[in-house]
């Protein structure tokens, strides 16, 4: 049966899934958010029949699984029964060659014999059409092609093609090694492509890694989690994608299976922050490009919530009735109608995100007075929408309300636009600015206030807890020492927790109760905890959290309570988001370790 235990390679332009014995069960192909060629993951509920690239090992007894230190490239240890073992390498190629960043939609395949005589058998089953098709195939001498409509990709290997293309299992005497990418010719021998592109891969993440500013405490997740926000980036563009995968459930049977391939405006403040933590400047930077772009395209009226990687606005969503779904739990879903609502947050989001060039001298392209201009336009908005019902934070679809988590945001949208005029030097811009945060500052703080239940609530008028109002003090809202913050805090606990997790809330939406602990929230929690002074508790919690994490230390969207199962799609990044600022926050300095 198909779990989360899955390890992820990729090179910023797409990225793959691989199971525990090194089946890649799903890779969309030239890029995250295309057809995918490899399908298994949403393809069947027991063992699927096509959809994947498997290298078997006769009588497999064990696996093993690592990524090399400090890179994207995954080892698999295979074990058979007799004492055979066999050493799979995984990656796809990413490297500067000729003074550009080379990331070919290519997947690189060594094979080797570390023990005893194993046999081994390569399935290569490809998929297109969301798996209602499979390529045709033709041959050369050393290579096999697969035709799809809108694609051929090629396979060259050292390998017997004859054992390949047929799926017969043969003796494993020497290493192999394969490369799927563009219908392209090799210009060198396959294995010493296969070896000079694992070289320069493994230097550019080791190299890339070293640059990082990290915590004294917990350096192993932190950097796995910035390597994995990083593969999760779409270099052409600057986007940073939500997940790699579409429909995972949130929780078992539950049909919140959602197409995550794409980029929300909500995610981009916190995404941004943890860059800057890290320090992983070049990445930041992209996304602020990106978000950028968003701004400049702007022609007024509702700001959509989600854009596609190449900046799409278009993400029209449907079901595919081809693909059972991940453990035969459809639906699955192409596109994402939340693109048509109307979420308020995202003005503040743009702008909270944005603020970062105006102030941080190492960004390439400062924010200047036309940016400045152009944010003016989304304060505007913000003011204008700030107690306007919306879908909220969370994407209800078929109701609306006045959502305080949106309502917060449009206040740091104007609280941070009197910042940056202040920093240009701009006076009166300043004052104007302040003065409409500080309405809506009065206002959220009168209409969101539940006295009945001695918090903040949901929605204006409302009863209801939501996990995102931990997030005042992080925003600048309420100082965490404020008794109506600690009162929000403990009704939050009150309402949400399951066991040591954090739920999103609790009321009934669309789909019913939610059954499933969102990642995020649970480290929302655990910054508040920390922000309120109850450090050894969040100390705790986190290190529980790192204990949920797969194999590998990866983290999809959502856990279950009891059984810490993880659901959700995956690799999340704001879930990858959520131990990087945890971390950060929690570790000792480096000063206080030595």
């Amino acid at each position: 049966m198909i779990s989360l235990d899955l390890v992820v390679i990729g090179n910023c332009g797409f990225g793959a899934l691989i199971d525990r014995q090194a089946r890649i069960i799903w890779a969309c192909l030239p890029r995250f958010d295309g057809d995918p060629f490899f399908s298994a993951l949403l393809s069947d509920h027991g063992e699927p029949e096509n959809g994947f690239w498997s290298i078997e090992l006769a009588e497999l007894d064990s696996s093993e699984q690592r990524y090399r230190r400090n890179s994207a490239v995954l080892e698999t240890v295979l074990r058979d029964a007799q004492g055979g073992a066999v050493r799979i390498t995984d990656f796809a190629p990413r490297f500067r060659h000729y003074d550009r960043m080379f990331r070919p939609p290519t997947l690189v395949r060594k094979v080797e014999r570390i023990a005893g005589t194993p046999r081994i058998r390569v399935r290569l089953r490809p998929t297109s059409e969301f798996g209602t098709a499979r390529p045709a195939v033709t041959r050369g001498s050393n290579h096999m092609r697969f035709v799809t409509g809108h694609s051929v990709m090629r396979l060259t290997t050292d390998a017997p093609l004859t054992y390949v293309a047929s799926e017969q299992p043969f003796a494993l005497e020497r290493p192999l090694h394969f490369l799927l990418g563009p219908d392209e010719s090799l210009t060198a021998s396959v294995a010493g492509t296969a070896q000079e592109f694992l070289t320069e891969t493994e230097r550019y993440w080791s190299d890339w890694a070293r640059q990082l500013s990290i915590p004294f405490e917990w350096q192993e997740a932190v950097v796995r989690a910035a390597i994995t926000l990083k593969l999760c980036s779409f270099d052409e563009t600057g986007g940073i994608l939500a997940a790699m995968t579409t429909s995972v459930p949130e929780a078992p049977g539950s049909g919140r299976n959602w197409d995550y391939r794409y980029c929300w405006l909500r995610d981009s403040f916190y995404t941004v922050h943890a860059l800057n933590r890290l320090g992983a400047t070049r990445t930041m930077e992209g996304f602020l490009s990106y978000i950028a772009n968003i701004v400049a395209g702007w022609s007024g009226g509702d700001l959509q919530p989600v854009f596609g990687i190449g900046l799409e606005t278009d993400l029209s969503e449907r079901q595919v009735d081809s693909l059972a779904g991940y453990r035969g739990m459809g639906p699955v879903r192409i596109g994402n109608d939340a693109f048509r609502q109307a979420q308020n947050d995202g003005y503040g989001s743009v702008i909270l995100a944005s603020a970062q060039s105006f102030f941080d001298i190492r960004v390439g392209k400062p924010g200047d007075v036309s940016l400045f201009r152009l944010l003016e336009r989304l304060g505007e908005e913000a003011a204008r929408l700030w107690d306007a019902p919306d879908a909220g934070l969370w994407e209800l679809r078929t109701r609306k309300s006045v959502h305080t988590y949106s309502s917060l945001l449009c206040w740091a949208g104007c609280d941070r636009l009197a910042l940056i005029a202040r920093q240009l030097g701009l006076e009166p811009e300043a004052r104007r600015w302040g003065e409409t945060a500080a309405g809506i500052k009065a206002g959220v703080l009168e209409r969101a206030w539940n006295e009945r239940r001695g918090a903040f609530v949901q929605t204006f008028g409302g009863e209801d807890a939501d996990a995102s109002l931990l997030l005042m003090p992080y925003l600048g809202f309420l100082d965490a020492s404020d008794p109506r913050f600690a009162g929000t805090l403990a009704f939050i606990e009150q309402e949400l927790k399951r066991g040591p997790y954090l739920f999103r809330y609790s009321a009934p939406d669309d789909f019913g109760s939610p059954d499933t602990a969102f990642n995020v929230c649970t480290f929302w929690y655990i910054d508040a905890l920390a922000a309120v002074g109850r450090v050894e508790e969040a100390r705790a919690l986190f290190e529980d959290m790192l204990a949920c994490r797969n194999h590998v230390g990866l983290l999809s969207e959502d856990l279950h309570p009891e059984t810490r199962e993880l659901w959700g799609n995956f690799p999340q990044t704001y879930s990858m988001v959520g131990i990087i600022n945890s971390a950060t926050r929690l570790s000792k300095s480096w000063e206080e370790a030595f």
